[in-house]
């Protein structure tokens, strides 16, 4: 029987590139909300055939990311302001809920490790100078590991799952001077993980996250009076890219 490094590793499909690459300018804000695609446009930006696109649009359809309307064509998903506010209180009791088990199940090292991620963003100049944002990976991947230190994979799973939340996420830590902030509520949150307290990790983390939605619901405000008029995209993505090569994916 083969063990796991008996196999010899395959090449990623040029169909995960494509969804990676157009998954990235959604997350990042490059396709902003309401965006209408153009198959043409992108293939040609993206130097791919129209298959493995379509192939990739599917992908993200079944992420909620796009949206298919008859006679109309595929758009980038626009929340109204009820789905991202209903998004958002599932969020903040299942990662408050991750973070009450992660206090209980991390590892000592797996907290020394959140530390030193804390260290990293604290020396980012966007968040010493107040003026930026963290990098969405760094955010990303502190709460990721909290999700993954509560040992319930379905929970993970539940949550890797929202990927318009991490649009959120994203999003949300960008205005001016929220860096420094949720930097400080990070600190909290890792503060109790040390301590072994469920009650104030929990809490810690909602907190941090009703915070982050009072961004997101404030920039989903301005972003919408404008988003859903723009026109059929002609050229969505940056041009020097080759289309076997890799951006910013948060997955």
């Amino acid at each position: 029987m083969k063990g796991l490094l008996d196999e010899k590793v395959k090449a990623q499909s040029l169909v995960d590139v494509i969804a990676d690459r157009i998954e990235a300018a959604i997350i990042s804000g490059e396709l902003g909300p309401g965006i209408r695609l153009s198959e043409q446009a992108l293939a040609a930006s993206l130097g791919v055939s129209r298959g493995p696109l379509r192939e990739a649009i599917r992908r993200l359809e079944g992420r909620k990311l796009l949206i298919r309307t008859p006679n109309i064509g595929v758009r980038v998903a626009a929340l109204t302001l009820k789905d991202l506010n209903q998004m958002l209180q599932i969020r903040e009791v299942l990662e408050g809920l991750a973070c009450r088990l992660a206090a209980e199940n991390m590892t000592d090292g797996e907290i020394a490790a959140q530390q030193e991620l804390l260290a990293r963003h604290e020396k980012q100049k966007s968040v010493r100078d107040g003026k930026g944002a963290y990098s969405e990976s760094l955010e990303l991947d502190f709460h990721m590991r909290i999700v993954n230190g509560s040992r319930n994979e379905r929970l993970a799973q539940t949550l890797d799952l929202h990927y318009l939340l991490r649009i959120c996420r994203y999003r949300s830590s960008g205005r001016s001077g929220r860096a420094m902030q949720a930097l400080k509520e990070h600190r909290q949150i890792v503060e109790a993980l040390a301590r072994r307290d469920p009650n104030a990790a929990e809490q810690k983390m909602r907190e941090h996250l009703r915070n982050e939605h009072a961004h997101v619901d404030e920039q989903f405000k301005v972003a919408t009076d404008v988003a859903l008029e723009s026109p059929a995209l002609a050229v969505p993505l940056r041009k020097g890219r080759r289309p076997d090569q890799r951006v910013g994916s948060l997955r």
